[in-house]
């Protein structure tokens, strides 16, 4: 989609006899940059007259906590330790679903009930009773993976090519006819396979368990630039799925035929076994694991083991698929995966913060939290159990997050939808004021493409709308949601910061433009520079990065922004140098050395240019149109109007070598800042990181700088690579 442009969201029209700023009675300093040979301020002009944006940031900006091992669990949720985080001023909280990113269900109770109870297996509800308050809660790793990589963890492997007969993916039973209420066509289940390289193929072999494929279809992707090294995940819209000339079944009786897909080879790369019939028979075998009395034992499809390659003149199948329990297998990817599991399944390695500890600590700030469910791996019942289990505490909740990233998992977006669907159900009936919203994308910078249906749409959120709308129930949104890491961690360079304004603008954009509703807000629930460690988030250039993202989203109609995390990290490896997550530069203990530049720009956001716990402000468009040679908008500012009646500018030189002198033009000649005005700034010249591996750390390390100043001069000057906050009550 095409990009907008940043005057669609700034005012940049001419301010009749605009009033000129009178700030700072320091030495004025000429604008050295290339940019212009003019020492004359650049004007910041701020719509003062024009229809402001409303948020309250109380429930704009906030935080979040994701997932921990518990040792780390025991030392954050300390009284001190929750007091340090909570000094970086943020609002609300998000409580962040890891267990999903690695294939597990979660159980946010450790107190439950299997559905086979004898054998403590089966699907697993968390008890709605009211007893030892939560402190712990752990993921459970499914046995019937399909994936051996996804999006969201790369540890685990399938179990479609695992080499073991015994084992076997499933996919899940809420996709089923039974509870969709749909016929499977309108969900089909597929298998994705990666021989790792084109090789002839002629035969398949699936060893199907029951419940099996009735109906399915052997395809092979024809990508439309065959030199092209991007596949049908990477980009599902690069070519077509083409059915092998034998390759479609129908009637098929289970067992583990070999199939003559074609009686010549047909070179290919990627398979598709695309299901759209089950047998709905249940394993009955003496070795089956499944109760076969449930019937989500006998919806939707089993597979053993998969088989891929040639024959031999002796019809003896030469395999081309590596079959290992481990990442070295041959990939496969799946449509979805059983939430079935059993008690020795349990993963004690990442700590979900128990739900009680969570809301009784102090970290939700005295706030209504967001918080998750397990929806990709879970089940409706285990979620209406959560929701009741909070009711009965009397926890306050802002918003439910419905399951975590489906696009990193490779859902489409009709499944998901189905389950979005069974979920709210469910979840209603115990409490309709719930807020429930999602899909919870990984950060993205553009549209999310799927393979085309038959329709050919290809956005993944228009279909998903499409189905909500299809079946009158895109009331049920409440929100929309995704993350936000826009650049890959060794890719960062100084001059992205000019193009996160357009990031964020453009992105919002393009979910309205795949018909997202003016009503149902759009959140940022996660989000940092990066989604990998980087030296780059310890530097100066998160800070101005940070500052100009929170900006740039409210004043693209972004209506919540969860800066990521909350809580200490230890400072770890990563690209070009050492770094850390978040807002504090912390040793393998959690024991706070000092502040990443992070702690500080959310210092400035939360307690310098709003006002917390205040109620409503208003957010005015500026613009400054102040460029390098390059054509980089090289200052950006952010103007809000105050309940306590100060006007706060937040403004951020991008210029990491020069200083720039500005004036602030509001709306009508009769408007201007008068003193006493608070200038607080934060740049290059207080904090530096410096990359000395296991003891990098900030040099010059200095907490902002803030001056109070009378009216008198023309002009106040930017420091290089600089945040700055100017503040004061407006005359006229």
């Amino acid at each position: 989609m095409k990009p907008t442009g940043m005057s669609r969201r700034h005012f940049l029209g001419t301010a009749t006899a605009a009033a000129s700023l009178t700030v700072i009675p320091v030495e004025l300093r000429a604008a050295a940059s290339m940019a212009t040979s003019s020492t004359e301020p650049s004007a910041i002009r701020i719509a003062s007259s024009s229809t402001p944006i409303l948020f309250d940031p109380d429930q704009a900006l906030g935080s979040s906590m994701d997932i921990l091992s518990h040792d780390v669990v025991e030392k954050i949720y300390t009284e001190p330790m929750v007091k340090q985080c909570l000094s970086a001023g943020w609002g609300p909280i998000t409580y962040r679903q890891n267990t999903e990113l690695s294939i597990g269900a979660w159980h946010w109770n450790p107190n439950g009930t299997w559905s086979d109870a004898a054998n403590k297996r089966g699907y697993f509800t968390g008890s709605t009773e009211l007893k030892d308050p939560i402190r712990h809660s752990y993921g459970y790793p499914l046995p019937h993976r399909g994936h051996t990589r996804n999006g969201g963890a790369e540890h685990g492997y399938s179990r479609l090519t695992d080499g073991n007969s015994d084992s076997y993916w499933k996919s899940n039973p809420y996709l089923a006819s039974k509870y969709t209420g749909e016929p499977d066509s309108a969900h089909p289940q597929w298998i994705v396979i990666d021989l790792g390289s084109t090789e002839p193929v002629t035969h398949m072999r699936i060893d199907w368990l029951d419940p099996y494929a009735v109906n399915f279809e052997v395809q092979y992707w024809v990508a439309e630039k065959p030199s092209s090294s991007e596949g049908p995940m990477d980009r599902p819209t690069s070519g077509i799925w083409t059915a092998f000339p034998n390759g479609t079944v129908t009637n098929g009786k289970g067992g583990a035929p070999t199939l003559q897909l074609s009686s010549t080879s047909i070179p290919a790369r990627y398979l598709r076994i695309w299901m759209t019939q089950s047998s709905n028979t249940a394993d009955r075998r003496p070795t089956a694991t499944h109760d076969p009395k449930d019937p989500r034992s006998a919806v939707g499809y089993a597979i053993r083991e998969l088989y891929v390659g040639t024959l031999t003149q002796g019809e003896e199948l030469v395999d081309l698929v590596q079959h290992r329990a481990d990442q070295n297998q041959t990939a496969t990817l799946c449509s979805s995966i059983d939430p079935w599991h059993s008690e020795s399944d349990l993963d004690t390695h990442g700590d979900q913060t128990g739900l009680d500890l969570f809301f009784t600590s102090g970290i939700t700030n005295n706030l209504p939290a967001m918080i998750p469910v397990s929806m990709l791996y879970g089940t409706p019942e285990d979620a209406a159990a959560q929701m009741a289990y909070l009711k009965k505490r009397g926890y306050p909740i802002s918003y439910v997050e419905m399951g975590e990233e489906p696009d990193g998992q490779n859902m489409l977006p009709e499944d998901y939808a189905a389950l979005y669907l069974q979920f709210a159900t469910a979840m209603h009936r115990v409490n309709p004021e719930l807020k429930l919203g999602g899909p919870v994308f990984e950060g993205v910078n553009e549209d999310i493409k799927v393979w085309p249906d038959a329709q050919g749409r290809t956005s993944w959120l228009g279909r998903f709308l499409d189905y909500l709308k299809a079946h009158n129930r895109l009331g049920d949104l409440a929100f929309m949601s995704f993350e936000h890491y826009p650049y890959p961690p060794c890719e960062i360079v100084w001059a992205d910061l000019y193009r996160e304004p357009q990031l964020v603008s453009h992105i919002l954009d393009v979910w309205r433009e795949d018909g997202l509703p003016a009503n149902v807000p759009m959140m940022n629930t996660e989000s940092n520079v990066t989604y990998g460690n980087a030296q780059q988030m310890s530097d100066i250039f998160a800070a101005l990065w940070l500052c100009d993202s929170v900006g740039a989203f409210l004043t693209a109609g972004g209506a919540v922004y969860y800066h990521s995390p909350i809580q200490p990290e230890p400072l770890r490896p990563g690209c070009r140098g050492f770094g850390t997550y978040g807002n504090y530069v912390a040793d393998e203990n959690l024991d706070v050395k000092t502040f990443t530049s992070q702690y500080h720009a959310s210092r400035l956001i939360n307690l310098d240019w709003v006002q917390h716990r205040a109620g409503v402000h208003k957010l005015y468009p500026a613009a400054c149109d102040l460029k390098d040679e390059g054509g980089h908008t090289l200052i950006t500012a952010y103007a809000v109007s105050r309940p306590d009646g100060q006007w706060s500018v937040m403004i951020i030189n991008k210029d990491q070598s020069n200083p720039h002198d500005i004036k602030l033009a509001f709306e009508g000649a009769e408007k201007s800042l008068v003193g006493p005005i608070t200038m607080t700034t934060f740049g290059s010249e207080q904090y530096m990181w410096k990359s000395e591996g296991p003891n990098s750390h900030p040099d010059p390390n200095e907490p902002p700088v803030t001056k109070t100043l009378p009216a008198g001069t023309a002009s106040a000057t930017l420091p290089k690579a600089s945040v700055t906050i100017l503040r004061a009550k407006l005359a006229g």
